[in-house]
């Protein structure tokens, strides 16, 4: 197993959870990719995306088919937030773009959950590579990363 996704494993494992990482042959660094290769919906993918909101990072968790709000996050933030580049997330994460996992980050790190990803029994997230993904509730999905759930959906 790659060492990002033995770290992700290390990470779910100390907080007492039977989460399994799993590595696959096929891309999961989209959320359509991921969700293809799992075979399940996109809905149930999460999106690990790092935003900077004045000097702290926020890891949003959204669910596949949802996009951002940038406005409602910065209401929830009190500050203007934007999207990390692919260097800041690195260092803030400690994973590349593609397989941010949700817990096992280099930094402390706020966390925000999209409320619509607790609508499944079923969720997915990466595991430190474009490649590992581990199964997982939402309330494991709380207890993995300490996250509040918020209204952060674009609205269509």
């Amino acid at each position: 197993m790659h060492p990002n996704a033995e770290h992700v494993q290390a990470a779910i494992s100390g907080r007492g959870l039977d989460c399994q990482v799993i590595e696959l042959p096929a891309s999961t660094r989209t959320a359509a990719d991921a969700a293809k290769a799992l075979a399940t919906s996109v809905a149930q993918i999460i999106k690990s995306l790092l935003f900077i909101a004045g000097d702290e990072p926020l890891l949003v968790l959204a669910s596949g088919i949802n996009r951002v709000n940038v406005d409602k996050l910065s209401a929830v933030v009190g500050g203007t937030a934007s999207r990390a580049d692919a260097d800041t997330v690195k260092k803030v994460t400690g994973f590349p773009i593609g397989g941010v996992a949700p817990t096992g980050l280099k930094e402390k790190v706020r966390v925000l959950i999209d409320e619509d990803l607790r609508q499944h029994r079923e969720l997915w997230a990466a595991a430190g590579t474009p490649h590992a993904v581990f199964r997982c509730s939402p309330d494991d999905l709380v207890s993995l990363t300490g996250g509040t759930f918020v209204d952060l959906k674009e609205e269509c």
